[in-house]
């Protein structure tokens, strides 16, 4: 009789002690996982956005394309007024005209003097006559440039796509005035897509690049697969600011709860599903769940751009 009370004290002492030992390996868990596991939230979809300008300066005179249409390289955005640049190209042709029969004039010349003897025409003569053809020859030639940049420019008042692309926040209006060089059209360049993660700096060791990585779109549904590209090597120092002489100006205060600085990862996607939109800025969550040898199941499938209507 007791044996049975000490038995029952040592499962209650034993029932602890397992208790103890799976809450502390819990929570060491937990601490691994939040402060060292190389995952954050705090994830950005980012592409490359190419801003669009005018090389000729002008009013625009035609808009062919709305806000966030599917463009392809080469279509045109938007055109400028063509007025004064096929005066131009006009001007330009009458002036190569007239060089051109200058030039002739002056080597028809030319070739009198060289037939003429010395005792007709001096040297000095025949010099001023090739000297004078030679001045037409390169007139002729500066002429050419001339209709050739006035034609390069005329071509240039239809402005169009570099990348495939959607046009986006469109604010161009017909009978808008554009300089030249200014940004007029945002384009969202489509093969551009990838997400940064910000990652805590203590969760930098776990990361290597080449390693694949999960990614989840906030409302997106299933996860996208992907690979670390590239890990930024430098970050703002809030803490110091160029001084007087070129001399680092340090805050002198100090904190003594320390945040850890957030680290940009650029992540490359493998697979996007065709019904999966995506766009610049959307919230993503990113793991990176292997070593940089890692591989995952599923073959990768590259979303394709629909085609434009009417192709």
């Amino acid at each position: 009789m007791t044996l049975l009370p000490s038995f029952r004290a040592l499962a209650r002492i034993a029932v602890t002690l397992l208790v103890t030992v799976a809450a502390v390996g819990a929570g060491l868990w937990l601490w691994d996982y939040y402060m060292n596991e190389p995952w954050t939230r705090d994830g950005r979809v980012r592409a490359d956005i190419v801003q669009i300008s005018s090389d000729v300066a002008g009013l625009v005179t035609d808009v062919r394309v709305a806000d966030n249409q599917l463009v392809r390289k080469g279509d045109v955005l938007f055109a400028v007024d063509p007025g004064r640049y096929r005066l131009a190209v006009e001007q330009a042709q009458a002036n190569l005209d007239s060089a051109k029969a200058d030039l002739a004039y002056r080597t028809a010349e030319a070739h009198r003097y060289e037939q003429l003897g010395t005792n007709v025409v001096s040297t000095a003569q025949k010099q001023e006559v090739m000297s004078a053809m030679a001045k037409a020859a390169a007139a002729s030639k500066q002429a050419e440039a001339a209709l050739d940049l006035a034609r390069f420019n005329l071509d240039r008042t239809e402005v169009k796509a570099t990348v495939d692309g959607y046009v986006t926040n469109l604010q161009m209006k017909t009978g808008n005035y554009v300089a030249a060089g200014q940004a007029v059209v945002a384009l969202i360049d489509s093969h551009s897509f990838y997400v940064m993660g910000y990652f805590e700096e203590t969760k930098l060791p776990r990361i290597h690049v080449g390693a694949p990585v999960s990614v989840r779109i906030m409302g997106g549904g299933a996860d996208l697969r992907g690979r670390v590209d590239s890990i930024t090597r430098a970050i703002v120092d809030r803490d110091r600011a160029e001084g007087t002489g070129l001399v680092a100006n340090v805050n002198p205060t100090f904190n003594w709860v320390r945040l850890a600085q957030r680290i940009p990862v650029r992540i490359a996607l493998d697979e996007v599903p065709q019904s999966l939109q995506l766009v610049a800025g959307r919230t993503a969550t990113v793991s990176v769940i292997g070593p940089p040898d890692g591989t995952y199941n599923g073959t990768p499938k590259v979303a394709q751009l629909p085609a434009p209507a009417g192709q």
